[in-house]
């Protein structure tokens, strides 16, 4: 009978370290699946002139705008989309364009910046149709063209 309990102890830890490694492994493939669509600056390589239209949403206006990376918006007035949002940092987002491809970076802020709902920890590439979070504003890719 002891021999029997034995084997049955050792079976459920055995059983145990099956489970954590099958658990680890999914968590694994669910992270990866999970991240957007990047290519980081690094791999990417001259700059191409690019056009991007914008449009601003915050609580008192919608504006749009026609800029040509590289340019930033912020709250500071020096910035070249000026928001005004307490939350937004006095740099917060600089867009740049390398060979025909438009990439967006949040420039370390404390809020951070959100591209459709995900929180940005690279540059990454924006396309027409995403939505930028940044404190309360919404910065909405309007159109991403040569120019």
């Amino acid at each position: 009978m002891s021999a029997l309990l034995a084997l049955t102890a050792d079976f459920g830890r055995e059983m145990r370290v099956g489970t954590l490694e099958i658990t680890v492994a999914l968590i694994a493939v669910a992270v990866l699946a999970a991240r957007p669509r990047v290519r980081t600056v690094a791999e990417i390589g001259p700059i191409t002139p690019m056009q991007v239209e914008l449009h601003v949403l915050d609580r008192s206006s919608d504006r749009t705008y026609a800029m040509r990376p590289p340019f930033v918006i912020g709250r500071d007035r020096s910035a070249d989309v000026v928001v005004r949002d307490a939350e937004v940092s006095r740099r917060h987002l600089r867009f740049e364009s390398r060979e025909g491809v438009v990439y967006v970076e949040d420039l370390k802020t404390t809020n951070g910046s959100f591209l459709n709902g995900r929180r940005l920890t690279e540059a990454i590439e924006v396309r027409q149709g995403d939505e930028l979070d940044v404190g309360t504003t919404r910065v909405v890719v309007a159109g991403v063209r040569p120019g």
